[in-house]
């Protein structure tokens, strides 16, 4: 048993440090001489690299994040596929490898999630996970992920919001998990990963409410 404690609390500190790669403010302060979360919102995700520096830095940081949440995921498969993995798990007491696996996979995917907004690197400060957790979808369920992205780029083509769009967005993931017949684990973290993103971006709301969320090419007048 302890054995399988240390091997999975070894990936979850993994998990984390991954998440915790805070790509949008190196790349401010490698290349352009900036802290990120200094300017705009003072999120360090791709939306506010976007406002500050400019697409292809954003895109950058994008393609980071999404890959973040994508490692955080793959990390778990692939440990849970080694033999010496499920002997320690049958040996401590649980006889079903895949549901162990799958509890694994949302406790990554949760603690990535964590890292990228609480990241030890930059004084536990960082993004709103929008694109560390659809890395994470994308790698449950690319169906689910491709599902909450189309959500997000529907709304976005309509309200030119990024933040509203990723709010609708974590919304609506609970229900494709429930509508997918994705395993219980998975809805949980729909859920409870979904919760956390819109907590997130409480500011926003605030914003979206007071009717001063700026919309794609605009610059947040209004700091919170």
């Amino acid at each position: 048993m302890i054995s399988w404690l240390l091997l999975n609390g070894v990936i979850l500190i993994i998990a984390y440090l991954l998440g915790a790669t805070p790509s949008g403010y190196w790349i401010g302060s490698w290349f352009y001489g900036i802290d990120i979360r200094e300017q705009g919102s003072g999120s360090t995700g791709a939306t506010n690299v976007l406002r500050t520096v400019g697409k292809w830095p954003a895109l950058a940081v994008l393609i980071i994040d999404i890959l973040k949440g994508v490692l955080a995921i793959a990390l778990v498969r692939y440990i849970y596929s080694l033999l010496f993995a499920q002997n320690l798990t049958i040996t401590a007491g649980i006889p079903d490898v895949y549901i162990a696996k799958e509890w694994m996979v949302i406790l990554a995917g949760l603690i990535a999630i964590f890292g990228h907004t609480k990241s030890i690197w930059i004084g536990f400060k960082g993004g709103k996970s929008v694109a560390s957790s659809l890395g994470i979808l994308l790698a449950m369920s690319w169906v689910v992920g491709l599902g909450t992205l189309s959500v997000f780029a529907v709304f976005l083509a309509i309200s030119r919001i990024v933040s509203l769009s990723s709010i609708i967005a974590a919304i609506s993931v609970s229900g494709l998990m429930f509508f997918t017949g994705q395993p219980l684990p998975y809805e949980i973290f729909a859920i409870t990963g979904g919760m956390y993103v819109i907590w997130r971006h409480r500011s926003n709301i605030e914003r979206l409410l007071d009717g001063k969320e700026p919309r794609i090419g605009q610059k947040l007048s209004t700091e919170s």
